[in-house]
């Protein structure tokens, strides 16, 4: 009796074991709590019907999006939040010619949605973008979603960095201080930090990235072809949660729980959340997310050839080769 029950325990533990090691370690990365979809996602596990199943879901933080082309290539992540400024030059300047757009995650300057903000003081100097002749902007990081059509817009206005102006690189977070405190003219701000009203009534916008860029693949998730490829069962699963759990904050009637989950995981007050999360409402509401995950391709070869053209780029790439969406459009026949 006693060799049986221990046979039976070591058959469970080797199921067990097996089970465990079925599961595939995703690690997805975001850079703006609450705006980038990873720190939302991790908030509602009891829609990942999936997860600790086929898959554990783990998230990191990065200061900006040229960062996570490192992480990416040397195995650090599976699925990284790229923007337009960040896949080309992972493909062009890093060669990663296996790299594949699997989601849309947002865009910016779609028509009746937000677009990040290009702020300076209300009660200081800058007017018009003439003004920052001789003056200090800053930047997130050098090739980010932000910083790329901050200098297309300086272009616009024939001013370059280093000759007419200077820019200064600095996490988001701090940006709105920096600007208070005059240590720089103007901030590219976006998402939640544009609706904090203390920012809100001390800034004045000049522009958008809309504005600079047109409609512009903000966040989109990118993995490599052959990891694809090995995971894909749990990929699959893990998309079918991911388009799930998004449906559910994009739900109008969820949008007091949503705000709640915000309010925790940032750990302000409503009053940054509550007018615009997951709206639709021009500047005054949030950026565009496709319901069923499908990254706008013909707006992401526009803004790529837009950065060949004002020299951020060394040459263009056809985008169409990089876009593999059978993920989420079985992950949409699934959630019928």
């Amino acid at each position: 009796m006693r060799a049986k029950t221990f046979l039976v325990a070591a058959l469970i533990a080797a199921v067990s074991g097996a089970a465990a090691q079925a599961q595939t370690k995703i690690r997805l990365s975001y850079i703006v709590p609450v705006s980038n979809w990873a720190t939302m996602l991790v908030q509602k596990q009891d829609l990942m019907k999936h997860h600790g199943k086929s898959y554990t879901l783990d998230i990191i933080h990065f200061q900006g999006t040229p960062q996570l082309i490192t992480a990416l290539s040397v195995g650090e992540l599976e699925i990284a939040n790229f923007g337009f400024t960040t896949l080309p030059l992972a493909i062009v300047n890093a060669g990663m010619n296996d790299l594949r757009i699997i989601s849309d995650e947002l865009q910016d300057g779609v028509p009746g949605h937000y677009s990040n903000q290009f702020l300076v003081r209300k009660d200081g100097p800058i007017q018009s973008w003439a003004d920052l002749k001789g003056k200090v902007v800053a930047s997130n990081a050098y090739g980010s979603g932000t910083d790329i059509p901050l200098r297309i817009m300086l272009a616009k206005h024939n001013l370059q960095d280093k000759r007419d102006v200077t820019i200064i690189e600095t996490p988001i977070p701090t940006m709105p201080a920096m600007l208070a405190e005059k240590k720089v003219e103007l901030v590219p701000l976006p998402r939640p930090f544009t609706a904090n009203p203390q920012v809100v009534a001390a800034t004045r916008t000049i522009g958008t990235t809309g504005d600079a860029v047109g409609i512009n693949q903000l966040g989109m998730w990118v993995a490599r072809a052959g990891v694809i490829e090995k995971n894909r069962a749990a990929f699959m699963d893990f998309m079918e949660d991911a388009l799930r759990i998004e449906r559910w904050y994009l739900d109008p009637k969820n949008h007091d729980a949503a705000v709640k989950i915000a309010m925790a995981i940032t750990k302000t007050p409503a009053e940054r959340w509550d007018s615009w999360l997951f709206r639709k409402d021009g500047q005054n509401g949030d950026y565009y997310r496709n319901l069923d995950g499908r990254p706008d391709v013909d707006a992401l070869q526009k803004v790529i050839d837009l950065q060949v053209k004002h020299g951020f780029l060394k040459q263009t790439i056809d985008v169409k080769k990089f876009v593999d969406l059978s993920l989420v459009e079985e992950a949409v026949r699934r959630l019928r």
